[in-house]
């Protein structure tokens, strides 16, 4: 095997322009895996980071209980009772909270008493949904305080944060007092302390008022319980088991993000199928870049291979001479494409500076040990072809050419 070695670096070494022709070539097709790898993956992150990374990827939450509907004879008259207007509730899911953070693939949980209600600013009154949650988890699934551009997001008693169209909307500015009204007909007067912007200021900034969970039990007079429980996990595609696990470990309906995010998933997914396929002409370029290159070099050194077979070279150590001439190819071509690809990299923003109008390139994506692992298999692959053709060359036809 040694002997092969040296007469491969030295097949090499004889042509050496076609030689680092070669391996740029095959370095140019490892950047461009490594290139695909990481733009594919930076942009599922940077779609997930803005849609379920911001939300809960799995739900408990209460059912209104409605009046049931009875149907009745003709003429008979009953007692109607009007939709109940009370905040649903969970009341004994608070003991379970414990039991569902101990779990391991569980990031982060979030007890939580949300309802409907009015903001009102003198004469100005809007609409708003009220998010009660516990001091010290106000960014355990919605990152409330990355989204901060004033104040501070630490929900005290008394306190309320506000999205910034919002605020616009009705001249608020920090420290100023509000009255926000529950539908229960509860008012509390809050300060404004914190200020966020989510993207560009859509919907969930005039919507939304953050307050602690002791405001929201005041305002819809829920001394015990919470109306839901968001849980995050580390693995969000790891969704649907884990709420089936938390099911059977509580009791408590589960729902799972995927429900409501089907689409979502078929996009991711047909995002990676995209990426697999441009990934796979790049292995396919390189193969065929190495078979052409390696046959190439068959044919003019048939006369140097028949030496060495009438000199008692086996077939064997030809087809060797050959294949680790092109497992050299890969070796030096996926090194240098893999480090021109991550220095290429390295400008681009990590994952945790992904913002709006950047292309979201993730240098940690960039699967640099299996674009060099595939490259070599690769070339490897593509010089048996040219391997065998040199051990079938006859010495005596091949010394008289």
């Amino acid at each position: 095997m040694l002997y092969a070695l040296k007469f491969a670096g030295r097949y090499l070494t004889a042509s050496k322009a076609q030689t680092a022709l070669l391996v740029v070539g095959v370095a140019v097709g490892v950047f461009i895996f490594i290139f695909t790898s990481a733009l594919i993956g930076g942009l599922a992150e940077f779609i997930l980071s803005r849609t379920a990374g911001d939300m809960s990827h799995v739900t408990i939450e209460a059912e209104a209980t409605d009046p049931a509907l009875l149907i009745t004879p003709p003429g008979t008259v009953l007692l109607v009772q009007e939709p109940s207007t009370e905040t649903p509730e969970l009341r004994a899911a608070i003991s379970f909270l414990p039991l569902i953070e101990a779990l391991p693939e569980v990031k982060a949980v979030s007890p939580q008493i949300t309802g409907a209600g009015f903001l009102r600013r003198g004469t100005q009154v809007s609409q708003v949904s009220i998010i009660g949650l516990e001091p010290g988890r106000e960014s355990a699934i919605l990152d409330l305080d990355g989204y901060l551009v004033q104040g501070d997001a630490r929900l005290r008693t008394g306190a309320v944060v506000l999205g910034r169209s919002l605020v616009e909307d009705m001249g608020l500015s920090l420290g100023q007092t509000v009255q926000l009204q529950s539908t229960d007909g509860i008012d509390a007067a809050l300060t404004l302390t914190g200020i966020y912007q989510i993207g560009s200021g859509g919907g969930p900034d005039r919507r939304m008022a953050y307050v602690s969970l002791s405001t929201a039990r005041t305002l819809f007079a829920m001394p015990q319980g919470v109306s839901r429980i968001e849980i995050k996990l580390f693995d969000i595609y790891a969704a649907d088991g884990a709420a089936l696990r938390i099911e059977g470990l509580t009791g408590l309906a589960a729902k799972s993000w995927t429900e409501d995010g089907a689409q979502l998933l078929e996009a991711l997914k047909a995002q990676a199928q995209t990426g697999y396929f441009l990934k796979t002409f790049a292995m396919i370029t390189i193969i065929i870049g190495v078979a052409s290159a390696l046959l190439l070099s068959t044919y003019r050194r048939r006369p140097e291979i028949g030496i060495m077979r009438a000199m008692g070279a086996s077939r064997n150590f030809v087809v060797a001479v050959f294949v680790l001439q092109g497992a050299l190819i890969g070796v030096m071509g996926g090194l240098l494409g893999a480090g021109v690809g991550y220095l290429a990299l390295l400008p681009f923003p990590t994952r945790e500076a992904f913002r709006s109008g950047t292309l979201p390139m993730d240098i940690t994506q960039g699967s640099y040990d299996l674009a060099i692992i595939l490259t070599v298999i690769g070339a490897v692959a593509a010089s048996i072809l040219p391997a065998r053709a040199a051990a079938r060359v006859d010495p005596v036809t091949a010394i008289g050419q």
